[in-house]
């Protein structure tokens, strides 16, 4: 299983696209798999027939461990199959020798090792904790006698979460007060959704924060907006409004060093030296944060150039998994569909998060007459664990006060 970024211990293997006995070139596609955030696909460094899959679709299986093996037909391949006991699925019919001969030196597995310890995976476990079921109970079917995730969905189906109902086998049949059936679908999050449930559900449970929302003048960014597309520079043209922000965010944040950090726990914070900027992405798989690292050193052209850059692998499920955790600071832009003021949710363990809204406009006293101008509001969520609502307020201010005088920061 490649390694999919630094961080990434496990991944799932999402489909086969090879199966024992096929014919195999080198860089062929064998399966494709993903982290919780992305989705690759895994290529033959070798060529030959696919002798034997280890791990099934489905089965999460820790990084460096062999998936399959892959060699010219009748060659002895038991010597790259997964240890008794490792994580991963029952390896396929074809390399049914191997675990025969595994199980005769190995003799038959339970669940709970000689030492006492449980043979669970980790989303196995994960699953029992947030159902308050005992994986001591499940039927383990993983290979080694091991409990993996779909064991303990069968646990919580028999006998439901202690507490809570048991999870119907299929759905309930719901009705209107006259009798007539009311039609619905139940929709199982994916990878993807479950953790950024996951996340939010923890910052919220976790953090205690409080929203103020502002506005500024923002004249001085559409005329530069304007000049950047009437350029006839192919890169200044691309820079869009929510560039513009984040450079000035990522410049206002160095002063106010108690935004730009993590809350490690209830009395220590770590400020960065730099600003790694998480921008919010929408994708066809659901939420994603890249993170433009050091966007404290890029000008305008470099800050574009990555956010694009990182939002195209984004929506495409291939961005490293490493680009999507380490930021400091996060940008969530609401505007393009008309948010007006919203309550962005930080992204633990930051501090705050900034929410970019629409522009509309409002009407401001110049020498007793009103004159309109194009107003843009920005919503700003903080740990108010970590800074105290008249420090929010400068942050605030000094990033209104950047904005509206932004061309005495970007040059053309």
């Amino acid at each position: 299983m490649p390694k999919a970024g630094i961080t990434v211990e496990q991944c799932v293997i999402t489909r086969w696209e090879k199966r024992v006995g096929d014919t195999v070139a080198e860089g062929d596609v064998l399966f494709s798999y993903e982290t919780d955030k992305a989705a690759f696909e895994c290529e033959s460094t070798a060529s030959g027939v696919l002798l034997a899959i280890f791990f099934e679709e489905g089965e999460e299986v820790p990084v460096l461990v062999n998936v399959c093996a892959v060699g010219q037909p009748g060659e002895d391949y038991s010597s790259l199959a997964p240890v008794p006991g490792q994580a991963g699925a029952q390896p396929s019919p074809a390399a049914a020798p191997v675990q025969a001969a595994q199980e005769q030196s190995a003799g038959a597995f339970t669940a709970v090792q000689a030492d006492g310890e449980l043979r669970i995976s980790p989303r196995a476990r994960n699953l029992a904790e947030k159902a308050a079921v005992n994986p001591l109970l499940a039927n383990p079917s993983g290979p080694g006698g091991r409990v993996i995730e779909r064991d303990i969905a069968a646990l919580i189906n028999e006998q439901g979460p202690q507490g809570a109902l048991p999870v119907p086998a299929a759905p309930a049949v719901l009705t209107a007060p006259n009798g007539e059936k009311i039609g619905y679908a139940d929709t199982v999050f994916g990878n993807l959704r479950k953790a950024v449930a996951a996340a939010m559900t923890a910052s919220i449970s976790n953090s205690a924060q409080l929203t103020h929302h502002h506005s500024f003048d923002a004249s001085q960014l559409l005329e530069l907006r304007a000049r950047f597309k009437a350029s006839g520079d192919e890169a200044l043209a691309g820079i869009t409004i929510n560039d513009i922000v984040l450079f000035a965010v990522s410049r206002v944040l160095k002063r106010h060093p108690d935004f730009n950090a993590h809350m490690l726990n209830a009395g220590t914070i770590r400020h960065f030296d730099n600003v790694h900027l998480g921008v919010a992405t929408d994708t066809p798989r659901g939420l994603m944060v890249p993170t433009v690292f050091f966007a404290d050193t890029l000008d305008i052209r470099g800050i574009s150039a990555e956010v694009k850059r990182l939002a195209a692998l984004a929506k495409q499920g291939t961005v490293n998994p490493d680009y999507l955790k380490g930021g400091s600071f996060t940008v969530s832009n609401l505007g393009a569909f008309g948010v007006e003021m919203f309550t962005p949710i930080i992204n633990p363990p930051q501090t705050a998060i900034l929410g970019v809204c629409s522009i509309i406009t409002r009407l401001k006293g110049e020498k007793e007459q009103y004159k309109p101008y194009p107003a843009m509001g920005l919503s700003v969520t903080y740990d108010h664990r970590a800074a105290d609502g008249a420090a929010e307020a400068r942050f605030a201010a000094d990033l209104c006060a950047t904005l509206e005088n932004i061309t005495q920061h970007i040059s053309m």
